[in-house]
């Protein structure tokens, strides 16, 4: 566990000694300073690959506070330097990037062409189908397969047929393979939203509990789709209201404890917990 402080892990992004750059972005993990963004933009193009992916990731989960200095910083990158870049506002799930997402489609870097169309499939742009429909003829293979699971994430009509088609006229057996995938996963989606079902996606709680160390921003955004669906399980309500309380955020621990209760109405011993805490912060 590092001991750094905020102006002191700021400083150590700059150092030489890769060790101490790393430190540093460990100890920036969580924070919602604005004044770390743009140091923090900066570690987006460090010769390590673990200071880039940790400091995109730090970026992507600060959200709305960061979001439109990544848009510009973004636009007006080059190269290998947009990479981690567009992995940073992927991860801020805001849907006001998704224009610069179809303008990098035509990136000349086939790593930011790759984010970005499985961005635009991420977030549901299913205005952008024709888009999302040229990365199938990219020159590289990485595009081609992430447009195939953008087109997968969509789960229309439309998308499906296209990634049939492009299963048809395609010979290697992976790709085809990875066609299929997409396909089943696509008509899951649909059965569901024919049922009514909303379309969240939630990762394993045990995973997200290791996120906690790590990055507990992101652990946040992943208990959050639990108690989007309002799935009765009440160790996601329990686990934000533990990270809300560490962030000192009264309201969203109170939003949460309340969204518990209504999930929890009729089950009186899950129920007791989430009514007791209100009853303390009131």
């Amino acid at each position: 566990m590092s001991n750094l402080n905020f102006e002191e892990a700021i400083n150590n992004l700059s150092d030489d000694d890769v060790k101490v750059r790393k430190e540093a972005v460990e100890s920036l993990v969580g924070t919602t300073d604005e004044a770390a963004i743009e140091p923090l933009i900066k570690a987006t193009t460090d010769d390590s690959a673990q200071v880039r992916f940790k400091a995109a990731e730090i970026l992507g989960s600060m959200g709305d506070v960061a979001v439109d200095k990544l848009i510009d910083e973004f636009t007006n990158a080059e190269g290998k330097d947009k990479r981690f870049l567009a992995f940073a506002l992927k991860e801020t799930e805001d849907k006001k990037v998704i224009p610069y997402f179809v303008e990098a489609t035509d990136d000349e870097d086939f790593g930011v062409r790759k984010v970005a169309v499985r961005s635009l499939g991420e977030l549901q742009a299913e205005d952008e189908l024709d888009t999302i429909a040229k990365c199938l003829e990219d020159e590289d293979w990485g595009v081609k397969l992430a447009a195939i699971q953008a087109l997968g994430d969509l789960a229309t009509d439309e998308s499906i047929d296209l990634i049939k088609k492009a299963r048809k006229e395609e010979d290697d057996k992976d790709f085809k393979k990875s066609c299929n995938k997409a396909i089943k996963k696509a008509q899951k989606r649909q059965k569901a939203k024919a049922s009514g079902e909303s379309i969240v996606k939630v990762i394993p709680m045990s995973t997200i509990k290791e996120m906690e160390k790590t990055n507990p921003q992101k652990a946040i955004k992943e208990y959050e789709r639990y108690v989007e669906l309002k799935q009765p399980k009440d160790a996601p309500y329990k686990r934000l209201c533990v990270l809300y309380r560490k962030a000192n955020d009264y309201d969203n621990e109170v939003r949460v404890i309340e969204t518990a209760i209504e999930v929890f109405a009729d089950n009186d011993k899950k129920l007791g917990y989430f009514e007791k805490r209100l009853a303390k912060l009131k």
